[in-house]
Order: structure tokens, then sequence, then C-alpha cells
């Protein structure tokens, strides 16, 4: 017992260390040339040192029907070496006698393609499974001969469903809601399922599902992963295939239908058996239930149009309180929380404000996960001040947003008081500026404009100098008559 025990952990240990440094090798065995009408033909791929993971369709063979797929696995060690087999084999069973071809063909594994030679295929008459001679009879022929028997497959009850979600049902305009698309299974399920080409059945269906008019933010799941969770006190295993929240952009309604999806579900062998093929490949489709999602428009006020949407903070960050006038110190003016952040627009410049500000430099961070998109924009703004005094920022800056918890609207503003020292700057910011007007237009004009201009101006001197000319002579002439 103990040297068994030691062989099997021996096994385990080296095929863990390894398993990765073997190299993965594909081979394909085909049936043979000449079958009967009621035996069976196979395409079997053979895959040494790597598990099966993916695999594509196998080729159609004119003159026979599919008739499932099987897996199997093995390992060996010989001299301390580990290798190890996995195979799929694909069973086909043929209509009518005749002379078949099976065509060169290419098979997906593991995300790799890999080409094979076809071959003739001859069905004849039925194969008699008798084959003892005389009254001799083999003890094992009625166990082997049982073992080549086709199987009988049956279907299993499941306890599944494929389902769209959104977790609200009415939003605001700009306001977002969560989107999953998932395949669900209760803990006592015992139907086995596998995912049948989901990325080709995810394009098609987000094409139907997908909202114009709103900003998408995807959370972009690459893995389809399995995990619990409750409903109505019941555990079940959800596999997500799809993730987003979405912000309508304008009030209405968004109309989601219902959408197929197609799970590979294998229909178990009535007697299972040690040798063959003890499942059958075979495919259902589920339909999940329409869902509809209300937009109503924002309450009324000026900025209905241009506010964002959300749960959102103030983070402000200031270098220095105390600043010398004509100095400039940095400000950061952080709108963190809740919502759409790429649709947050810089904080308002307030009139009246005795200090300079330069545009912003802008930071933000996205997070997405936990059915909800949160993160921060930060605007940093480099200002300096021109009088002494004391400078509250509060009646610098302002941002106005919509809380759709609160249904109301809110504004942000800072809270720091920067206190300045030393004379005035005011003259020497002035000069400082550009003049504009006719001053701007000096070095980005030339000659040709202003020989234009006198051009026009001189023109028009002549023509008017000519038209008093001919009115004078008019005058003239009445008179001497």
């Amino acid at each position: 017992m103990c040297k068994t025990l030691l062989s099997s952990l021996l096994v385990f240990v080296l095929s863990f260390f390894f398993g990765e440094l073997l190299a993965q090798e594909v081979e394909v065995e085909l049936g043979p040339d000449q079958i009967g009408l009621n035996e069976t033909f196979t395409i079997k791929i053979n895959v040494a040192n790597e598990k099966i993971k993916s695999y594509d369709q196998f080729p159609d063979i004119p003159g026979f029907q599919k008739q499932g797929i099987s897996q199997s696995s093995s390992m060996n060690v010989i001299n301390g070496q580990v290798t190890s087999s996995n195979s799929i084999i694909q069973y086909y069973k043929p209509s009518r006698k005749g002379e078949f071809t099976l065509p060169a063909f290419s098979i997906e594994i593991n995300g790799q393609n890999f080409d094979f030679d076809g071959k003739t295929i001859t069905v004849t008459d039925p194969v008699s499974s008798g084959r003892s001679s005389g009254n001799a009879r083999d003890p094992f022929s009625d166990f082997f001969n049982r073992s080549q028997e086709e199987p009988e497959y049956i279907e299993l009850d499941d306890e599944a469903f494929f389902s769209v979600t959104v977790d609200k049902d009415t939003v605001y305009a700009g306001e977002g809601f969560n989107m999953t698309l998932a395949f669900y299974m209760s803990e006592t399920n015992q139907a086995p399922f596998n995912f049948h080409r989901p990325g080709e059945q995810l394009d098609e269906v987000l094409k139907q599902i997908k909202p114009t008019n709103a900003w998408e933010e995807n959370y972009n799941i690459s893995n389809i992963d399995p995990e619990q969770v409750m409903i109505n006190g019941k555990r079940w295993v959800r596999y997500k295939v799809y993730e987003a929240t979405f912000y309508p952009f304008s009030e209405g309604t968004i109309d989601i239908p219902s959408i197929p999806w197609e799970m590979i579900k294998y229909r178990i062998a009535k007697n299972p058996s040690f040798f063959g093929s003890n499942r059958q490949e075979d495919f259902k489709t589920f339909y999940s239930a329409p869902k509809t999602v209300s937009v109503k428009p924002l309450p009324s006020h000026p900025l209905r149009n241009e506010v964002a949407v959300g749960e959102y903070q103030l983070r402000e960050n200031i270098t220095e309180l105390e600043v010398e006038t004509g100095e400039g110190f940095n400000y950061s003016f952080g709108i963190s929380g809740v919502g759409n952040i790429n649709a947050i627009s810089p904080p308002k410049l307030l009139p009246g404000r005795n200090l300079d500000t330069f545009d912003p430099n802008v930071r933000q961070q996205i997070n997405r996960g936990y059915g909800r998109v949160s993160g921060i924009k930060e605007f940093n703004y480099f200002m300096t001040i021109n009088e002494a005094g004391e400078v509250d920022l509060g009646n610098t800056l302002e941002w106005i947003y919509f809380d759709p918890e609160m249904e109301a609207y809110d504004t942000l503003r800072p809270t720091a008081i920067v206190q300045a020292v030393g004379e005035s700057k005011v003259n020497q910011a002035i000069s400082n500026r550009r003049l504009g007007g006719i001053y701007d237009r000096i070095a980005s004009e030339d000659n040709r404009f202003l020989n234009e201009q006198y051009k026009y101006y001189f023109t028009a001197a002549i023509n008017l100098l000519l038209l008093a000319s001919v009115v004078f002579l008019a005058v003239v002439i009445i008179r001497r008559k």
C-alpha cells in the first residue's frame, strides 16, 4: 500500500515539474479504409504533452452523419520521463453503401491550425458480429463484442438558464446602468455543459443589444470564470461573458430584445462502459428575457445639458497657503466618485478674481468593477496672485453636477484660502499680457495687406472727386443759360 502511494506521489510530482518541458505533438488517426454499413468510422486527434483546451469543428464526410465526440487522456512514466496523451474522437455513421472521399482538412487545436490528409472510405454490406468458428467459444468474446456495441445516449434534465440583466429599470439621462450577460447553473445541476464559440456568439449578440445613443464602459472580460451567487436563497454558479456600464445621452427608452445563446450539452451513455465514449456532444439554445430601461430627462436647470451626472466629491491639493505676490503656486481640483469619469468637464472660473490662471493639466483614472464605474479626474492649475491679501479659492472655481441619488443639483467649491504677501504686481501683470487688437495683427500682417488697403481708399477718393467735378460743371452750365 505504501509503495503504491509512493509511486502515485512520484508520478504526480514528475508530471508537475516536467509536464511543461515537453513539446506539444499532434497527430491524427483515421478509421479503416473499409467498414460495414452497421459500423462507425472515426477521426481521432492525439495531442501529446498538453491538455486540449479548445478545438474546432471536425470535417463533414459526404454519406456520413456525425454521431458525437468523446475525449480521453493517459499518462506514462518511462525511466523517469513523464509523457501524457489527450485525445478527441469524432464518430461518423454511414448512411448508405458506396465509396466516399474524406477530403484533406484543417482543425484548430488550442489556438493553432493543423492540416491533415484525407482518404477514400468504402462502405459495404453490414458486417456480422459473430466471428467465432466451430464449437470453440472464446470466454472473452462476449466482453469485447459488448464493448464494440454503439452505446445508447440519454439527455439529462438541466437546471440552467442564460440571462441579460440590468441593475436599474429607470435612470436619468447621463446616469449609468450596468448590463451583464451570463450563463447560470444551479449547484445541483447534473447535466454537463460547455461553451460553444462564445466569442463569435457574443459579437452577434452585442449587435442586437448595445444601445446606440449611450457611452459604453466595457469591463473587458477575457476569461469565463465561475463564481458563486445567491438567487432567491439558492446557490448558483454564474459564468459572465460580458459586462458593461452604459450612460444614455438623452431621454427615451432602451429596449433589449430576447437573445439566443447556444451551449454544448452532452448526452450521457445509458449503460457506461470501460471502452468507448460515455457521453455524446449535443447542443441546446437558451433564450434570455427582454428588458427595457427608461431614461428620463434631468430637472430644469440652465446647465441641464452640460452637467455631469453621478455621485462625486472634491479632492483638492495645494502646494502653499502663503505665497509672494506675482509668484506662482500649484492647485489641484480633483473630482472623484461614481459616474462617467470621461464626461467630467473642467470647473468654471468665476469673474472678479484677483489672480491669474493658466489652462489646467488633466489626469484621470477609471476603475471598472463590482458592477460600477468609479475613478477620479484631476485638473492641475498654475496660479499667480498679483495683489496682497487673502484669496478664497472657493470664489474662484466651481463645478456643478447632478446627483441621481439625491435627485438634485450640487456644486463643488474649493475650501483652500491663500494668503498673498508683498507689493502689488498688477501693473507688471498687465504689461505681461497681450495687448490684443491691432497690436496682435502687426506681426501677422504684411505689406501686401497694407498696399491693398491703400489702393481701396485711393480709388474711392478719386471716384468721389470725379463725381464732385461732374456735379460742379453741370451747375455752372445751368447758370450760364
